[in-house]
């Protein structure tokens, strides 16, 4: 049985011979209503799943949720009257997304977009106090290697990008995912705060020196958020093709992660399935409350069986994984993470990176089997 159900091949999911067309739209109709949670999915026209997605996650995320429905602003331009509206109707219902997508300015239902670009957009039309919850800072640093002058700057993120990338600093193949080889969301955040050479053509100006000279690029988290979003960088540049493709390879996901000295535990995982023209978006979302995983798929919403970390699994292996949501847990002042050894340790991944590789998000039998025998019975 395929993973997920798709609304345009129901019969042959399921190899339905002998039954009328009309039948199985009455089948597939009960289907796509159908809800095995206590929470409420999107309905929404054309092809907004990546917006579902980003929206589910907001709600899902209590403190935003909160915050939202506290805020009292007048202004016109956020959109926190909107998200608001659609957080109370999610809380009884299948809820429709139109008032949000208007104020978004989106036109063309039917075009695709990328779930980060919308993420971002949500929370800079924003309230503050809202948005807080998912910002954090970084302090740049320049170093001149000659005169040692160092220069400092510091921004806000809402997303930290990184690059999926093998030891040796090969970007995988669209085609060839080398399953042999192992690619960590640990590697990842060690490659973005580390420091960079820059020399040759590279070179940074320095005010000191008054020109040119080799200096080292280095980045680190002045603020970290209560909400930490780390965003897989499948999207690339291939040059043998010379087009941009996405990096279908696998990635090791941790169910904890340790940046400096805050603890940070997953929450939520947007996944992307196709290619760079076009795909679905999913979502996976842990309740808080209930310390369950939810599969949300638009309009459904289905409790995950088995859960997406087994007993003995702290970290997952996933190739569709896009956006990772973790919550700040706690602070360890007295922990420091000197290498990678001992930050692998602490995050609860063994170096040889243990996985749940079992399918997730499907329907149970038996309830498919009771609701066929519902829609046939309709038609005796």
């Amino acid at each position: 049985m395929s993973r997920y159900i798709k609304k345009t091949n129901v019969s042959k999911q399921f190899h339905l011979k002998g039954l009328r067309y009309d039948v199985v739209e009455k089948f597939r109709e009960k289907l796509d209503s159908f809800t095995i949670s206590d929470y409420h999915g999107l309905n929404s026209p054309g092809l907004t799943c990546y917006l579902n997605c980003i929206l589910q996650v907001l709600y899902m995320t209590d403190d935003f949720q909160e915050a939202v429905k506290q805020c009292r602003s007048k202004d016109s331009t956020t959109i926190d009257s909107q998200l608001g509206g659609l957080f109370a109707d999610l809380q009884k219902r299948i809820a429709r997304t139109l008032d949000v997508t208007k104020k978004l300015g989106i036109t063309n239902v039917y075009e695709q977009r990328d779930a980060a670009e919308y993420f971002e957009k949500i929370l800079c039309m924003t309230s503050p106090d809202a948005a807080q919850i998912f910002k954090g800072e970084l302090n740049h640093i320049t170093k001149c290697l000659k005169c040692k002058e160092r220069n400092e700057s510091r921004s806000f993120f809402w997303v930290l990008p990184l690059a999926i990338e093998d030891l040796h600093g090969h970007i995988y193949s669209v085609v060839l995912c080398f399953p042999f080889m192992r690619i960590s969301v640990e590697k990842g955040v060690e490659a973005f705060f580390k420091g960079e050479k820059v020399s040759g053509i590279d070179k940074m100006y320095c005010n000191r020196c008054n020109k040119k000279e080799d200096a080292v690029l280095e980045c680190e988290i002045t603020k970290n958020p209560e909400i930490l979003t780390l965003l897989l960088k499948r999207f690339s540049f291939d040059y043998k093709l010379r087009c941009y493709v996405k990096l279908q390879c696998n990635v090791d996901v941790p169910k904890s992660l340790f940046i400096g000295k805050c603890k940070y535990d997953l929450y939520a995982l947007v996944n992307h399935f196709g290619n760079l023209t076009g795909g679905h978006y999913t979502a996976h979302i842990k309740s808080i409350e209930t310390d369950t995983w939810y599969h949300f798929n638009d309009n459904i919403v289905n409790m995950v069986q088995p859960p997406l970390f087994g007993a003995s699994n702290d970290s997952l292996r996933s190739c569709t994984a896009y956006l990772l949501m973790y919550k700040k847990v706690r602070r360890h002042p007295e922990q420091n993470y000197e290498s990678e050894d001992d930050f692998l340790s602490h995050s609860g991944v063994d170096a040889e990176g243990r996985q749940d590789e079992t399918e997730r998000g499907e329907l149970p039998v038996p309830i498919i089997n009771s609701m066929m025998e519902a829609a046939m019975e309709g038609e005796t």
